[in-house]
């Protein structure tokens, strides 16, 4: 185990975080202090683990650095399907269906039980965000592979407003089949939410760019690129975009088209 940044040794200043951890509520993670894990199916590359059911999600997030020739040869398994989204670089990748390089803003999703596999095959590293869930079934309906890039879709205006915008990239606003979506919100300057969200949905998101003040549960937090944040069912929610040069956007996953388990 060692540290994502690769900071060590001693420091002239205090030791302190922006990390805020409150399990089954919210968590927010900076990347100073997060470290590598060693993980089977990894060869040369960096995996930190960020979202886990250890913090009360119902899913798992990675943030992976593939160095020349790093790869997995099965993200997914029995029953789990699987995201991978090219953060910079480039990786070869396919499944059961589909076999394609994809560039940065690059994605495939992967039905349950239909694994993921990857190679860094540039001298470049190449920065990947990883995302596994256990699939909800549902009788007369399943998902299928979806491969694209960010770079090639239009922005849509969120909810109404010019200067808040997303890109769906999956298609589950009209497929039960999908029980989980992949969204990138991006916010200009002085932007924000329209209100205050509270919903049974988890997010898990990954700063792209940018800064911004979040409202996690009762508290405004402040968040930048590189930052990673875990929303559990009914955490109030929303944010402004600040700073003077670099529009805020996040990706993020969102449970679906499911009713309530009883």
């Amino acid at each position: 185990m060692s540290y994502l940044n690769n900071q060590v040794g001693y420091r002239e200043e205090l030791l302190m975080t922006r990390s805020v951890i409150k399990k089954e509520n919210y968590v927010l993670l900076e990347p100073d202090g997060l470290v590598k894990n060693a993980i089977p199916g990894y060869e040369n590359c960096d995996v930190t683990i960020l979202g886990s059911p250890a913090m009360g999600a119902t899913f798992a997030d990675y943030l992976v650095t593939a160095h020349e020739n790093g790869k997995n040869c099965g993200i997914g398994g029995e029953g789990i399907e699987s995201f991978l989204y090219v953060i910079s670089g480039e990786v070869k990748v396919k499944n059961a269906d589909e076999e394609k390089v994809l560039t940065e803003g690059g994605y495939i999703f992967s039905p349950e039980s239909n694994a993921i596999s990857f190679e860094n095959q540039s001298a470049e590293d190449a920065k990947l965000y990883v995302y596994r869930r256990r699939y909800e079934k549902i009788e007369g309906y399943s998902a299928h592979t979806v491969i694209g890039n960010v770079n090639e879709m239009e922005w849509i205006e969120y909810e109404g407003m010019n200067n808040c915008h997303i890109k769906d990239l999956l298609p589950a606003a009209g497929d039960f089949g999908f029980d989980m979506n992949m969204h990138i919100l991006k916010f200009k300057l002085g932007a924000s939410h329209g209100y205050i969200e509270t919903h049974i949905q988890e997010h898990g998101m990954y700063f792209l760019s940018g800064k911004g003040m979040y409202r996690l549960d009762d508290e405004w937090v402040p968040v930048k690129k590189g930052d990673y944040v875990f929303l559990d069912a009914y955490v109030p929610q929303a944010c402004y975009a600040v700073g003077r040069e670099e529009e805020f956007a996040y990706i993020y996953s969102k449970d679906c088209n499911r009713d309530v388990q009883l």
